[in-house]
């Protein structure tokens, strides 16, 4: 008879990834993830990014939670390809972050974008009858262009949004405010220089993080598991097999469309190419 041991949940690192569009179906699913790590009492996270960013509520409400945690748990955030605004606020919530060289970071700011099809409505002649209880009731509406008040009271918004990120990058890095503003200003930048500029501490891959955080709780760096908290599989999925799915390009695009009709209107921590 052979016997299999199985690592209890303190002798082994938690992995959470966060890949693409930050939303709320991403927030539910990371909420509920690091419940389990605090539940299971994992001594370690491995946080792995992959995301351009999303809604500024969503990506804070992570954030929250990761910084809840760090009083139980030691984390390490690992940046992918691409972590960039609400990926890099997000990050905040760990003690630690490691990129690639070459990973996409930065994009630190806010975007908020609106549809006007004025234009397009007056040439198939559809027009609207709007009452409403205040000027800004409907402010984005699409089918007029914005006016100088409007523009005033969204850009305050936006300031608002921007001064919370800036802050929260500045006391997690332990960076000046002034000198965080001097970066935070949309651009884009490699894993290499966010290190010179203070954002990340080292530059690394995955595994390079996992031995990371396994050695700040005392942990085998060479033989200690991950044990990966994944989102639950749609139904569909767990019967289908394979082949008969929908293409996974096709889902992304999918996915896209969702995200940008869900948020349309909304100040976003995001990197837009």
């Amino acid at each position: 008879m052979v016997w299999f041991f199985k690592r209890p949940f303190r002798q082994q690192i938690a992995r959470i990834e966060v890949n693409g569009a930050i939303n709320g179906s991403t927030r539910t699913r990371v909420l509920e993830a690091l419940k389990t790590v605090e539940e299971k009492k994992f001594p370690a996270l491995l946080l792995r990014i992959d995301s351009p960013g999303g809604t500024v509520g969503d990506s804070q409400e992570i954030y929250e939670a990761l910084k809840r945690l760090q009083d139980k748990v030691k984390i390490v955030a690992s940046f992918g390809n691409l972590s960039a605004s609400g990926g890099v606020y997000i990050a905040m919530g760990a003690q630690h972050i490691m990129a690639n060289p070459g990973t996409v970071t930065g994009s630190i700011g806010v975007i908020l974008r609106g549809n006007n099809l004025e234009r397009l409505l007056d040439k198939v002649g559809v027009s609207f009858k709007v009452v409403k209880s205040g000027p800004y009731k409907d402010i984005l509406a699409f089918d007029r262009e914005l006016t100088e008040p409007e523009q005033g009271i969204l850009q305050a918004l936006i300031d608002s949004s921007y001064s919370q990120f800036v802050q929260t990058v500045a006391e997690a890095r332990r960076l000046p405010v002034e000198a965080v503003r001097a970066f935070a200003d949309g651009r884009i930048f490699t894993g290499q220089q966010a290190l010179e500029l203070g954002v990340v501490d080292r530059l690394g891959t995955e595994a390079d993080a996992r031995r990371w955080v396994a050695e700040l709780v005392g942990l085998d760096p060479e033989k200690t598991p991950c044990y990966t908290l994944e989102e639950k599989k749609k139904l569909i999925n767990r019967i289908l097999p394979s082949n008969t799915r929908f293409p996974a390009q096709l889902q992304a695009t999918t996915q896209w469309m969702e995200f940008e009709l869900e948020t349309n209107g909304l100040p976003l921590w995001m990197f837009r190419p």
